[in-house]
């Protein structure tokens, strides 16, 4: 059985197409992003503008001719923030079905982040010691703390990369006074997250998404040694060296993050806001160990659907 899984993120859309090996097993056939940027512009006013609407329906036919030309199966697509938040989120999901023939299920931020935890449980990186988890989008970041492979607390917060961009609209490079602002936001709206790790006191954080793929890849790069790679779902982070590259990044031009190795010319413009989320979250939550899990959302939906055929 071949499974296409699509995920409508804000910024991306994701697909993965893999093939059922056996019980809770898959082998990747096919995957691809496309930046679509449904929020640019408009995600804080509550709707996705027409050209961002039209990129992403662009984006879901390119992604149904090559699940006809692989003779896909079954077909899940989810989609996230940006549509879930949008006043015609819904449009966009009728238009879909209507163009394509793609039958989209929104969730919501809770569903979201379990969907998140199963995936990188597939990725094999949880011990039973108490671990944050986190996901950077562009509409949403998802927490998820877990204690002994299990969710002991889980909440999305409207703490996107997109979404922040558009609020702070950093400078070029940004400035000192913007990252305290942003600092201090960050601490009024995670008051509940920093009173859940006090509880359970994780010391490992698993950052998955595009923008943990990039710290590794951009690491990597400057050390001369591989990034990310098809055959590894799990990537050590050394802490001295995301600092490092944060404190290059809080003094680069949109010009200069252009010519950086590693760094995707799609994640340029939102790279800022996820190194300042991370470091926020490294630092208030008093983390020792750093992990990136390539596993994330789409995995997590391939994995529930794979457990519910069985």
């Amino acid at each position: 059985m071949k499974i296409a899984v699509i995920d409508l993120g804000t910024n991306t859309f994701n697909l993965l197409i893999a093939e059922v090996i056996g019980q809770g097993k898959f082998k990747k056939i096919y995957s691809d992003r496309i930046p679509v940027k449904l929020g640019e512009g408009t995600i804080n006013q509550g709707f996705i503008s027409a050209e961002p609407f039209k990129r992403g329906i662009d984006a879901l036919k390119i992604y149904k001719t090559k699940i006809d030309e692989l003779g896909v199966n079954v077909i899940k697509a989810f989609a996230t923030s940006a549509i879930r938040s949008a006043s015609n989120g819904a449009d966009f999901i009728i238009e879909a079905d209507k163009l394509t023939g793609i039958k989209v299920e929104t969730i919501d931020g809770n569903r979201e982040a379990e969907l998140i935890f199963l995936g990188v449980c597939a990725g094999g990186n949880l011990t039973n010691e108490p671990t944050l988890i986190m996901d950077i989008g562009g509409g949403s970041t998802e927490f998820i703390i877990v204690q002994h492979k299990q969710i002991v607390w889980k909440k999305s917060y409207p703490l996107g990369a997109s979404r922040l961009l558009q609020q702070f609209k950093p400078e070029d490079p940004i400035k000192a006074n913007t990252i305290e602002r942003f600092n201090s936001y960050l601490s009024e709206q995670l008051l509940d997250l920093n009173a859940k790790v006090n509880e359970f006191k994780p010391s490992l954080l698993i950052g998955t998404s595009g923008a943990f793929d990039s710290f590794v890849d951009m690491i990597a790069a400057v050390k001369d040694v591989p990034g990310i790679n098809e055959g590894n779902q799990t990537y050590p982070i050394a802490i001295d060296d995301f600092k490092i590259m944060y404190h290059q990044t809080m003094q680069s031009t949109y010009e200069d993050r252009l010519q950086i190795k590693g760094l995707l010319p799609m994640r340029v413009d939102m790279i800022v806001i996820s190194f300042l989320l991370s470091n926020f979250v490294l630092n208030s939550c008093s983390i020792d160990e750093f992990y990136c899990c390539t596993y994330s959302l789409k995995e997590g939906i391939l994995m529930e659907y794979m457990k519910d055929i069985q």
